[in-house]
């Protein structure tokens, strides 16, 4: 396409973002220097180009998926936050000591405040990560805690109730045991079969053991299913762009949405509901950028809304929000190996 069609789209989109109606030709005269009925051949143009849709007769253009990812890719003149925005943001998210959970669910919370989007947060995919580590702590009468951490630093744990108290002998079978059959297998690899084989493995131990490993069965399966959790969704459901049905849907069952989710990994993704089957939300977008601790990606955090996002204003959100967090789950993992150290 030559500049001059290039500027009447950027236009369109633009001025679509702004308002959410059809856009005529009268519109965008300011933005390029031509004609009404020059600007009108060349909106037909792109029409044809399948850039552009005209939704009524006599009606001004709206842009097509097409339209959209193309102003994305290469037309979108992109902002950039002053020091001063910067500071506001960082007032939205606490620096204190708090646990990741928390600074993740605060910056998400903010963030769908801020944009009036959805903000999801999808932990990292299972075959990104492998166990590090599986320890069994007493902690009373026939009452045991089974910790499981990851390579990736998620630490998930089970309280295990049994009919009798472990000896230290049955104790330290268990830990060895774990370490040489589980520690460094792929987190997408456990299955019930796997653990099925190990109980079989323990020999003598099996029956005395087996309450612990049908525990650590239950817990590896939080690992090996995705959470993902949705901060502002009042946001989707006051969206005029959307199907109510379509929302409630997405609501029910958020898990969809990881197939997408997990291609932020790569770095910051612009996703559009025409591009999969998989969206349950029609006409919507997803932008998601991931997170890190120490060095490794542990999470997304991404913004879902209506097509029309105004995706200049909101990526420099999104990017400084993912950096931020890094930066705060980073310096807690510092502080936390200072107070390990220190007692």
């Amino acid at each position: 396409m030559d500049s001059r069609k290039l500027k009447i789209l950027t236009a369109i989109v633009d001025e679509y973002i702004l308002t959410g109606e059809p856009v005529g030709s009268k519109a965008i005269m300011s933005h390029v220097a031509a004609s009404s009925a020059t600007i009108r051949n060349e909106m037909a143009e792109l029409e044809k180009q399948g850039y552009l849709e005209q939704p009524h007769t006599s009606a001004g253009r709206v842009p097509t998926y097409s339209g959209f990812r193309l102003y994305v890719d290469t037309l979108m003149e992109k902002n950039y936050l002053s020091d001063q925005e910067k500071a506001d943001l960082d007032r939205m998210i606490p620096d204190t000591a708090v646990t990741e959970e928390e600074l993740v669910n605060s910056a998400s919370l903010a963030l769908a405040e801020l944009t009036k989007c959805a903000a999801v947060v999808a932990n990292q995919s299972p075959k990104f990560s492998m166990i590090s580590k599986v320890e069994v702590i007493p902690t009373g009468k026939r009452m045991y805690v089974i910790l499981m951490i990851t390579s990736n630093g998620t630490i998930k744990n089970k309280v295990c109730r049994l009919e009798f108290d472990l000896t230290s002998e049955q104790l330290e079978f268990f830990d060895n045991f774990m370490q040489q059959n589980l520690q460094g297998v792929e987190i997408d690899k456990l299955s019930d079969k796997m653990f099925e084989d190990l109980s079989a493995a323990m020999g003598s131990y099996m029956m005395t053991l087996a309450p612990l490993m049908s525990e650590l069965l239950e817990l590896s399966k939080e690992f090996t299913s995705q959470e993902v959790s949705v901060a502002g969704a009042k946001n989707l459901l006051a969206c005029k762009d959307f199907n109510q049905h379509e929302i409630i849907s997405f609501l029910d069952n958020k898990h969809g949405m990881t197939k997408f989710i997990n291609e932020s990994f790569s770095g910051l993704q612009v996703l559009f509901s025409p591009e999969s089957d998989g969206f349950v939300i029609s006409n919507s977008s997803l932008i998601a950028a991931p997170f890190s601790k120490d060095g490794k990606q542990i999470g997304t955090l991404g913004l879902l809304g209506p097509m029309r996002l105004d995706y200049a204003r909101f990526i420099p959100y999104l990017e400084y929000f993912s950096s931020r967090l890094t930066e705060l789950l980073s310096d807690q993992e510092g502080t936390d190996d200072e107070k390990k150290e220190e007692s």
